[in-house]
């Protein structure tokens, strides 16, 4: 069984499922905004000063403390997804993040906090703002792009920085391909002096270049102490001296590390995500929410992927993709078939088990107990193989419990998709 979901999604990439319908769960952990400025903070980054605040009573205070000479702050919605300064609050206001003065704080905080942000990147049903940023407007006089990444082409980190910045790294490698800079980082040696004066360098600081070159430093260790996945600044900005600030970065982590970076881990925000996804994780199951309507439960990766395609194959779509492993237990089951007829959009569930180490009969049974348990009120297909299959399918049958039986895949596939089509 895959125990990353980076692992994971890395995998799904490559179904035609995966590619055709949208995926709901973030391939490896991310943190808001606030939260990776106190995590830099820690590394001796220099970050804007900011509060997260979850209380309206404590926004008057806060802005007070943070406003500038022009008696501006600058109120930022916390969700997690990008584009929340072109999102559109469901009460109709437009703008996850705005410049306002101390006397609008509140008035302007009662329309973001606790209510729901519809971003390009939320979908339709937008992300819940349970935390409000209240951060200091910094006069910045020049913008760059720097990122730290995962390059499976060198098999380590790879430095990317562009010497313009505050849009996309793609658009800014579509108008200025000539200014991206890359250096890739030894994992077993780390990033040297002479590497990181040669990314301050190349994003042409104006200001004190080893101190600008000790900031590229803090932000690999960043990198590397924290199991990172990415670390994204942009802007990477300059202030009035000269000295660079991160002024907005995202930051990700790989979930692998989650039993060492416990800190890091506590940070998730479990009202941000799919609460389907949440209770997978509880029970290590891999659960990533799709579009269709056909709910499956299987073993192993890539049985799953095949799963998923053939259903697409024979004119349905996958509800989602959820792996209960080689070793599944009979609680994991019934907590797999609580995830899958959670959501009102499953109509039909197949059930897809090759018996290798999970024989056949054991999950004969979870499935049996968990459908009497939790009360399956669709279509329930299951098919079999591997090791004590006859003893699985005798179970199956002899259970009292509605449920349609599949010689092969593609007779799963065919009868999930025909029981829908007659309801």
């Amino acid at each position: 069984m895959l125990r990353s979901s980076a692992h994971l999604r890395s995998l799904l990439r490559y179904s035609q499922t995966a590619a055709a319908a949208q995926l709901q769960q973030h391939r490896f952990l991310n943190v808001h905004e606030y939260q990776g400025a106190q995590i830099m903070s820690k590394f001796g980054i220099n970050v804007p000063p900011g509060m997260p605040l979850i209380s309206l009573d404590d926004v008057p205070k806060a802005a007070e403390a943070l406003k500038d000479e022009n008696n501006e702050i600058v109120l930022k919605s916390q969700i997690y997804a990008g584009g929340r300064g072109l999102g559109t609050f469901t009460n109709g206001l437009k703008g996850g993040v705005h410049i306002c003065s101390v006397d609008k704080a509140l008035e302007l905080s009662k329309k973001m906090l606790g209510q729901t942000l519809v971003t390009k990147q939320t979908g339709p049903a937008g992300k819940p703002v349970n935390t409000l940023y209240i951060a200091k407007k910094m006069k910045l006089k020049r913008e760059m792009y720097f990122a730290i990444l995962l390059d499976r082409k060198t098999a380590g980190p790879v430095m990317i920085g562009c010497s313009e910045g505050g849009t996309s790294i793609e658009d800014l490698a579509e108008k200025f391909p000539e200014k991206i800079i890359k250096i890739p980082v030894d994992i077993r040696v780390g990033i040297t002096n002479d590497q990181a004066l040669q990314m301050a360098k190349g994003l042409a600081v104006s200001g004190d270049i080893n101190a600008a070159a000790d900031q590229i430093k803090r932000l690999y260790q960043l990198f590397a102490s924290s199991d990172c996945t990415m670390v994204e600044v942009n802007p990477l900005a300059e202030d009035a001296e000269g000295r660079l600030i991160a002024a907005d970065a995202k930051l990700g982590f790989d979930d692998s590390a989650s039993y060492r970076q416990k800190d890091t881990f506590a940070m998730r925000d479990e009202s941000q995500l799919d609460p389907r996804e949440v209770a997978a994780d509880k029970f290590d199951l891999n659960y990533i929410g799709l579009d269709g309507t056909i709910g499956c439960m299987v073993n192993g990766a890539g049985l799953a992927m095949a799963t998923m395609d053939i259903i697409k194959l024979r004119g349905g779509s996958p509800a989602n993709f959820l792996d209960v492993g080689g070793n599944a237990s009979e609680q994991q089951v019934i907590e797999a078939f609580k995830i899958l007829t959670s959501d009102p959009q499953v109509k039909a569930i197949l059930v897809n088990i090759f018996g290798g180490i999970m024989k056949c009969d054991v999950i004969a049974s979870g499935i049996v107990s968990a459908a009497k348990q939790v009360g399956v009120k669709v279509p329930l297909i299951v098919r079999l193989e591997g090791t004590n299959v006859e003893a699985g399918k005798k179970i199956l049958s002899s259970s009292n419990v509605d449920i349609i039986a599949a010689d092969d895949l593609d007779d799963a596939a065919t009868k999930a998709v025909a029981s829908i089509q007659k309801q």
